[in-house]
Order: structure tokens, then sequence, then C-alpha cells
């Protein structure tokens, strides 16, 4: 065990203490500043020479620069804190960061640097699409590379910790933080959580490139009521063990060097108290070797949560579960010495939390290389390779919705390119744009759509409306071009404010003026393709219909007009499928694919509307045709110790090369305890060439595809019967002894 080693490390050392002082010559470093010995050694020699404040100060985080977050507006802060552990850096270059660290390492008295994190979410400043975007490419070896190439620049600029990725299973459209996860699935979100570390933090942490990665936010609080940010969530054991907490594990099995405790109250308890979550799951059962840092104000907000009278009280819970670094409200620094004068605490519990923050530090390498080096621009962001990146990850995160009678690729004289987002760059950023800026975005649909296409096509502008408001004086002239067109491109969607933090939202409905835009171009008669930016799943009941094509292009990032203007022209054949259910209508909600058998299957439907999904997971549609073949199962029995490989072939039946992604789920009909209608197990996109076929493998291993976790967090096997299936291809599998 990780934290076991490292304590017995720390007493020994404490024991020789004496002999370590004792055995260096006057003016020969110390052992903790000696890059040759092991980090455990290091952690435990500098551990030994710590007071308890020193100590009790590497536990607390401030702020440094001007805070860009709008949710804590007014926070601007240059205060020096001599020996506090790390510092959130709001700035986009080193100066300022190499300033107070080179002003940290002149009045400390053991020589300990700071440790520098911010809110990367999707890219520094070249910016990626959003997370939820990303994983509709079914691309985690892409998602990889983005998350390097963030890590790159947030090095290069000062940055070595940052507070990603977010991997809160999220099937609430209302919520607005769902643009920042990778959708409704467990598995999916749990293989791009490894995807995410290991891009982040490579293969060495020291390296000018890599950055320490935080798994965030553990865990239920995608699971807030009716979608309201902050709330508390109500998650039963079942469900928490075998939906939220999965891509966790999985996170901490890649080797994600912090996890950030959540903000809601889950069952009672808010995430950031809660001892069985933070202590005994994370830290003993799976064996978590890093830290773990509160959410902004979490600690102090222990008291609106009605669990702690004062700051000491909360300071005293949130350590004593599992917190060992306080983000911004020093609860830490102003009473942990207190708690420990009073028994309360015990020091071996400070040494273990600043044993582990101390680990990281020396592991990124910061003893021996404190300062970043102060590149300028042109050398460490938006460079050639970043932006070629931001643009494939957006051609293959844009979904096809819809298409029909072949409207698309678009074939046409003049175009009518109409809506808000349509000239528009700021918005397809999205929400956590980092230090992304709206003249990096490369031009906005309209400008990307006349240079796609060059003199082959004609295209007319007009914004129609705006985002919201009921201003409708736009749309004559919008109805005045669209007369003229043989295309209507209508671009509509979502600020990116409306997505992200503190954004929840009543309805998953666009505006009534960008539906009322859409019904008045549809008097034209003229085709429509619907262009969307948004960063939720939106409700489309009324205007789906309208509609003969509909692309789905998220918040693209810096480079989605580029993307887009390549699969309207056809360059680019789409290939994104949907890593979250689009519900007929926000009613719906809960709405998602993998819910747990009914007792009556045929009945409890909703009376005034259809039960089933506008758009389901896992859909996307694509400029060519792909066959399915059967499914082939070597055999129909496995035992629980073997593996077996099964195959189907898929035929690109169509004119255009492409990639599909093929999805393989197992069922289980009858368990000791009742298992969802289907289960995500394994995934894979591949490229096929136009008249040829592939074939794609998936090799179950009975322990891991067909097992199952109870609400204690153990696993079982059971035999029986079960099934596998691929799109509409099902294959029946028995499991004996």
């Amino acid at each position: 065990m990780k934290t076991l080693f490292r304590i017995c490390s720390i007493v020994l050392f404490f024991g020789l203490s004496f002999l370590l002082d004792c055995a260096y010559p006057a003016g020969e470093i110390p052992l903790y500043k000696d890059a040759g010995r092991t980090v455990d050694e290091r952690v435990a020699d500098l551990l030994s020479r710590m007071t308890l404040e020193e100590k009790i100060l590497q536990l607390n985080q401030y702020i440094l620069g001007e805070n860009s977050n709008v949710n804590n507006i007014g926070e601007v802060s240059d205060t020096f804190i001599p020996g506090i552990g790390s510092y959130i850096y709001f700035n986009d270059n080193a100066v300022l960061r190499n300033s107070l660290q080179r002003r940290e390492l002149e009045v400390s008295r053991l020589g300990i640097p700071l440790l520098f994190g911010f809110d990367v979410i999707h890219g520094f400043r070249t910016i990626f699409p959003i997370p939820l975007a990303q994983a509709c490419s079914w691309n985690p070896e892409l998602v990889g590379q983005a998350c390097a190439v963030a890590a790159q620049e947030a090095r290069m600029s000062g940055v070595e910790w940052v507070f990603s990725p977010m991997i809160d299973v999220a099937r609430d459209g209302r919520w607005g933080r769902v643009a920042e996860g990778y959708g409704e699935d467990p598995y999916a979100t749990s293989v791009f959580a490894v995807a995410a570390v290991g891009g982040y933090q490579g293969s060495d942490l020291s390296s000018p490139r890599s950055v320490a990665a935080c798994l965030k936010h553990f865990v239920g609080y995608g699971l807030s009521q009716g979608g309201r940010d902050y709330e508390a969530t109500d998650v039963s054991p079942q469900a928490l063990w075998d939906t939220y907490l999965p891509p966790y594990e999985a996170g901490v099995c890649a080797g994600a060097a912090t996890v950030m405790s959540a903000f809601n109250d889950i069952n009672g308890t808010p995430a950031t108290a809660n001892h069985y979550l933070l202590t005994e799951v994370l830290k003993e059962k799976w064996d978590f070797g890093g830290f773990v840092v509160a959410d902004w104000n979490a600690v102090e907000q222990l008291i609106s949560q009605g669990v702690a009278a004062d700051k000491k009280e909360a300071a005293y819970k949130a350590f004593a579960a599992g917190v060992d670094m306080d983000m911004k409200d020093f609860c830490y620094k102003d009473h942990l010495g207190a708690l420990v004068a009073e028994g309360k605490i015990p020091v071996a519990r400070i040494d273990e939390a600043v044993a582990n923050i101390l680990a990281l530090k020396f592991r990124l390498g910061l003893f021996e290389q404190p300062y970043a080096v102060e590149l300028p621009e042109d050398e460490r962001i938006l460079l050639p390779y970043n932006k070629e990146l931001a643009t494939k990850m957006a051609e293959e995160s844009m979904v096809l919705l819809k298409n029909d009678n072949g409207l698309l690729p678009l074939c046409a004289k003049t175009v009518a390119v109409i809506g808000p987002m349509a000239d528009n760059r700021e918005h397809m950023l999205g929400s956590w744009t980092a230090h992304g800026r709206v003249e990096d975005v490369e031009g906005s649909i309209y400008d990307n759509l006349q240079k796609e296409f060059g003199k082959k096509m004609d295209f007319l502008y007009a914004a129609g409306c705006g985002f919201d408001g009921d201003d409708r004086s736009g749309f004559a002239e919008a109805r005045a071009i669209a007369e003229q067109a043989d295309v209507l491109v209508l671009c509509l969607g979502e600020k990116n404010a409306w997505s992200g933090e503190n954004a929840s939202r009543s309805t998953l409905a666009l505006p009534a003026i960008q539906e009322a835009l859409l019904q008045d171009m549809k008097k034209t008669g003229k085709p429509i393709v619907l262009v969307l930016s948004n960063g939720r799943p939106l409700e489309l009941c009324r205007i789906e219909p309208l509609c003969d094509a509909i692309v789905e292009m998220w918040q693209p990032g810096i480079m989605g007009g580029k993307a887009l203007a390549g699969i309207l022209s056809g360059r680019i054949n789409p290939s994104g499928k949907l890593s979250i259910t689009f519900p007929l209508t926000t009613g719906q909600i809960p709405m998602y694919y993998n819910t747990r058998q009914s007792a009556r299957p045929f009945q409890g439907k909703y009376q005034d509307i259809p039960t089933e999904p506008l758009y389901a997971f896992g859909h996307g549609l694509s400029y060519t045709t792909f066959e399915y073949g059967d499914l082939y199962l070597p055999k129909d029995t496995i035992r629980k110790n073997e593996k077996l490989r099964l195959e189907i072939q898929v035929t690109n039946a169509g004119n255009f090369d492409g990639k599909e992604t093929v999805h393989w789920f197992v069922s289980d009909p009858t368990c000791s305890i009742s298992r969802p209608v289907k289960e995500l197990k394994f995934f894979e996109k591949q490229f096929i060439e136009a008249g040829t076929c592939r074939t794609f493998y998936f090799e179950l291993i009975p322990e891991r595809d067909l097992s199952f976790v109870n609400a204690q967090g153990e696993r079982f096997l059971e035999t029986g019967t079960y099934y596998v299936m691929v799109k509409d291809k099902k294959i029946k599998l028995e499991l004996i002894d």
C-alpha cells in the first residue's frame, strides 16, 4: 500500500533524523535535495525537518493573478504567503509565477517550491471541442493527444497541475457541467479518463511538457437534483458502485496524481466531508497514493451544507475525511494547528497529507527545476501541430444527426447562411476556455464556408435574430436572402456561458426566438440544413421535422469553423456518434440508454408523448453506408477463466471513405440483482475505404465483461445466459463453471 509504505518510511526517517543531520558536513546538501534518492526517501527527510506550522501551510492553496472564472468574480490577488503549498495561477505566461516562486525560495527556510494549478478543461490556449463533444469522436487516442497538447501549453506557461479531467457520469442535460464530461456511460467515461490522464501526465511528470492531472469531482456531482448546480445528490449504493465510481477507479489505476472532492452533498454527507468515499474507498480500497484537493471554497461550504457550525469544524471534518489540500478558504491554515493541539487531529494525519503533496512536487521535478522557462508565445502556444490536432478533434467530434434525401454534402449554386451562430466566433469556444481568446478562433462558420468552397458556390449571410430575446426585426432580411438561395444553412445554438459551472437551465429547448426564426425560414420552402453549436443535448422536437439535415457541431473550439465547412462540403465524412442521449423533450429526463429492466416492459410509458428519445446514445450518420455482417462467436459457451474473441465484419458499401465506430454491448437478462437492459463493454473506431470491409474484434473476458458489482463494491460473476449485441445483431452466450 502506497500510503502505508510512505508513512513507514517517514517514521523510519524521523528516528534517523539526528543521524541524517550529522551525516552532512557543513555546506553539503541535505538528503531531500539529492535528486539521486527515491521520492519516498526525499519526502521522509524533508518532512522530518519541518515544523508543524510549515506542514500546515503546505496543505493550503491560494490564488495568483486575475481570476477569469465568472463564478468567483472579484478575486484578484498577488498576495504572498510564505510557505503556502500551492497557488491557482490565472496568468497566461510564467513571468508572475516565476517571480513568486523566486520570492518563496529566497525566504523559505527549507526551499520547498510552490505548486501552480489551473482549470485546463479542453485546452490552455489552443481550445479544443468541449469534452462532451470529444467523447463523440469515440477516439481515445485523439483525446489523449489533445490533453497532451494542453499539458504542453500549460507547463510551458507556468502551470504544472491541471484540474482535469472531469469524469462525472452525467445524464441530465439541464446540468450545465454536462459539457465538461464525457457523457452518460460509465465505461466510455472510464476509457476517456484513462486517455486524458495519460495525455496530461505522459511517462514522466518532470518533463517540461507534462502536468499532474486531477480527477474531478469525486463523486456523484453529475446527479444533482433537477440539474441544479451545487445541489445535494441522492445516490443508491448500487448506482454509486456500478455507475458513478468506475471512472474514478479507472483514473486512479491509470496513475492520476490528484483527485478533487465534489461540491455536492451525497446521501446526507457532503463529498468534502465523506470519510467513506475519500478514505475508505479512494485511499484504502483503491490504494490511491496521491492527494485530494477540495474544490473552490468547498471546505468552508460545509457550513452552508449544514454539517459544520464554523470554519474550524469545517476544517476538522474535511481533513478527517481525507481532504489533504484546502482550496482558497484557509480553513486549514487558520485552524489545523489548534485542532492538533486539542488532540482532534493526529500529527500522523498531518504528515500523511503533507507527504502526499511533497511527493508530487518531487515527481514534477520542482525541486530541481522550480522555474518555468519564459518562452515567447510563438514557441509555446497555438503551434501548427496544436491547431492541426484541434481541427482533427473537431472533425471527428461533430455528429450528423439527420440527412434526408442526401442533402449533404452541399451541392447548390447559392447558399444562405442564417442565424446568430453563423458569423460568431466567441461562442464556438464553449465554457471553461482557460486562456483561449476570440481572436484565436480561425473564422466563423460563414467565413470558413467561403474559404472552403471558394468560387464554386455563392454565400449570402444574415443573422436573423440574436441568441435570445424577442427582437424579430432581422427576420425580414433573413427571409430576403433565403428567397435568393437554393439551400439554407441555419446556424443556431447556445452562448458559451449557457453551459459549464453554475449554468443550469430548466429546459433543453433553444430560446423561442431561434425556433421562430427557423419556422419562418421553413415558409420559404427551401431545403434547410440545421447546424447546432451547444454544450448539452437539446430538445429539438418542434424544429427537427422542419429540417432536412442536422449537424451537431457542439462548441468546437478554435478550429470548429474549418472542420464544419469540410463536413458540409464533403471533404470530410462525418464520423461522430452521440455520447449522450438527445431526449425528445425535457420532460423525458432522465433519459439514458442503460436503464434497468422495467417491471412491465409494455406498460408505464408516457401517455402524451413517445417514450423513445429523439436521438439515442451512439447515434450518428455518415455520407457512406456501413453494412454489418453477422456476429461471429467461435462457440456458444465459455468458462469463467476463459477468453473468447468475438468478431463482426463491417463493409463500406457506399461511395465515400469513412470511419465507423462499433459499440459492443452485453446484457444479462437474469441475475441475482437487476442489471441494465444493456451495458457498453468495448468500442473501436476504424477507417474503412469505400468498397472494402474491416473486421472488428472484441475479446470478451468473463470476470471483466460479464461480472457485476454489488452495493458494497464487491464483484461477482454468475453462470447463466448472456447476450452480446452490436447494432441490431444479437448473439447468445452461456457462461458455465
